[in-house]
């Protein structure tokens, strides 16, 4: 007969929006152990499992701090109240959370006022009070309800039918299938998971019921949206002042940090536990995505089976379409099916696939060292060189009005290059020799079409390195402190260090053009490069690693996803955070097509 052993569900802290599923340890009569589901429909050994999900109701009403989510609140901001802000966003758990939380608090309230003009007298005298209290006594003046006075905004609504109740709580039953995503209404409260062996004959449970209670289900911190922000140049106008493309599209380029890594070491250790967990992480991931609504999508980092079983079938949704390369596995010794790799969405309205391209570095270090390495060597060389890193190149061409363009004198073609240089820190040499390698690649398909060209991703290299000068100035100064790193002699000559790409970098576009975008950004630009100060914020390391490299003399920058400062994100220590799920952030650019602007 069956039994079960064990039930108990892999992340600690349950939110809205985020599938439980309980793992459930079962023996068989035969002692042998089994996860596997046991369905009415498909019996085993004459049993199946039974599943029942309950919410427990409490007479008190329930809010969570917006602060500390896992805690519950017993103060609520006023002028959120009254400036009508998302009265999520108003509970805190204690004086002192109000208190430190008050510095980023407050951009809510400014928001709020300036987006309400025609209440002005009266946002800026409440704003001004609090604006002139002292850290101190901020939460005595504004946060002053006590939980037993909150609301979650609006009364939820719950089954008729109750299930038990006991003293001052009510259970209702919500679900009867083994997993549970909990709603609006699961906020706040704990839920209870039932599982039961039932005799496939006569319907009856067998033996006794095994449940677990969650923690109160938390609501998905939201972060504050980030804007697009023109730069404010003049380059999609022509000599004589004309348009000389109707249009824009944007790509996103984006490492989303695999499951693989941030749970394999406690790198991430001052991020909670359940904000770290892949269920929480993905649908996380996937609104802030979505929410971008590019038209291009490149992520790195990506494991096959999250690429399979939830981001193509999810953005496929939303109107993608999707290819992935996956690392090669030389170097790995996990599970296969997380290896990581790079995927590229795009929308199916508004483009087409027209070729793919799979660049896998070892392949050409297997070339490099049969053309240049001694055999006896080329053992150690290959140790060095064989990284398992790829890069996906994909040629797609533009539609109108959902449809390809008929005539081949006005077709627009669009390579986009998405790539991973995941090499450690001390072998510059092989990250520069990766670089130069995806570049003479992307130099052919130039060479075969006047096409325009995105080279994005992660290239773990920050501004003024080697791999960067390459990239963005089409060649590496001979003087350059990372060439002096070159014990396989792969970068020799170093005249052979150069490409004819005319690549720049879009974010750079902020202070080139001087308009407004770098007047609000150049607090977040380093000066010496113009590229974004971080791209990368852990608490081991913040620089830029990421870019959105263009070939100038075919797009112009038209905006920018506006970039996070360093101060908001010090709040939850780094990144990851219960707001952004990964260690890096999104960049995205708008662009529009132009001809001949650009000459290095």
């Amino acid at each position: 007969m069956l039994s079960v052993l064990r039930v108990h569900l892999p992340s600690d802290i349950p939110i809205i929006g985020c599938e439980l599923t309980p793992y459930v340890l079962l023996r068989r009569s035969d002692n042998n152990y089994t996860t596997d589901d046991v369905p009415e429909t498909a019996p085993l050994e004459g049993h199946f499992l039974s599943y029942k999900w309950y919410r427990v109701q409490s007479d008190k009403k329930v809010a969570i701090c917006s602060i500390h989510p896992s805690e519950l609140a017993t103060l609520q901001c006023i002028g959120c109240v009254k400036a009508k802000i998302p009265v999520a966003k108003s509970y805190h758990c204690t004086p002192k959370c109000f208190s430190d939380a008050w510095q980023h608090h407050r951009v809510l309230h400014d928001r709020a006022a300036s987006a309400v003009n025609e209440n002005g007298n009266e946002e800026e005298e409440l704003f001004g009070r609090f604006n002139n209290s002292g850290s101190g006594s901020i939460a005595s003046v504004s946060a002053t309800m006590s939980s037993a006075s909150l609301t979650n905004g609006s009364a939820p609504m719950y089954p008729a039918a109750v299930t038990h109740r006991n003293g001052g709580e009510t259970w209702f039953e919500v679900g009867r299938s083994k997993t549970y995503t909990p709603t609006a209404d699961d906020i706040g409260h704990v839920l209870k998971f039932e599982c039961v062996v039932v005799d496939a004959e006569t319907k009856l449970p067998v033996g006794y019921a095994n449940t677990l209670l969650t923690s109160r289900v938390i609501p998905a911190p939201s972060p504050s949206p980030r804007r697009m922000v023109p730069v404010d140049g003049m380059g999609h106008l022509d000599a004589d002042g004309r348009i000389t493309s109707s249009g824009t599209f944007t790509v996103l380029s984006y490492n989303i940090l695999s499951d693989a890594c941030a749970s394999k070491n406690d790198l991430y250790s001052y991020c909670p536990s359940w904000a770290l967990s892949w269920p929480y992480r993905k649908q996380n991931l996937l609104r802030e995505i979505v929410g971008y609504c590019a038209d291009i999508i490149c992520l790195q980092e990506i494991q096959s089976d999250h690429y399979e079983e939830f981001f193509s079938p999810e953005l496929d949704k939303h109107g993608y379409y999707g290819l992935y390369k996956r690392k090669t596995n030389e170097v790995y010794n996990g599970k296969p099916n997380s290896i990581d790799g790079c995927a590229t969405f795009f929308r199916r309205d508004r483009f087409s696939h027209v070729k793919k391209y799979e660049v896998e570095f070892n392949k050409a270090a297997q070339s490099l060292t049969d053309a240049i390495i001694p055999p006896n060597l080329q053992k150690t060389a290959l140790n060095r060189l064989v990284k398992d890193n790829v890069a996906l190149i994909l040629v797609l061409e533009a539609k109108v009005n959902n449809q390809p363009v008929d005539s081949p004198g006005k077709r627009q073609l669009l390579c986009v290059a998405n790539t991973h240089i995941n090499v450690p820190q001390d072998l510059k040499d092989v990250k520069l020799w990766q670089v130069h390698t995806l570049l003479k690649g992307l130099e052919k398909i130039a060479a075969s079409a006047d096409i325009p060209m995105l080279v994005c991703g992660d290239f773990n290299s920050v501004p003024e390195s080697a791999p960067h000068a390459l990239l963005a100035m089409g060649k590496v100064d001979p003087s350059h402190p990372d060439l002096a790193v070159d014990p396989l002699n792969i970068l020799h000559p170093l005249n052979r260090l150069a490409h004819q790409l005319p690549l720049v970098s879009a974010y750079s576009s902020f202070a080139r053009t001087g308009g407004l975008g770098f007047e609000q950004h150049k607090r977040r630009l380093d000066s010496k490069t113009n590229e974004p100060l971080f791209t990368h914020f852990t608490r081991d390391f913040i620089g830029s690693l990421d870019y959105i490299f263009y070939t100038a003399d075919s797009l112009v920058v038209e905006s920018l996803l506006e970039l996070l400062d360093e101060e908001s994100l010090r709040k939850d220590t780094a990144l990851p955070s219960p707001e952004w799920s990964s260690d890096h952030i999104a960049l995205l650019a708008e662009f529009r097509c132009c001809k001949n602007r650009y000459r290095r």
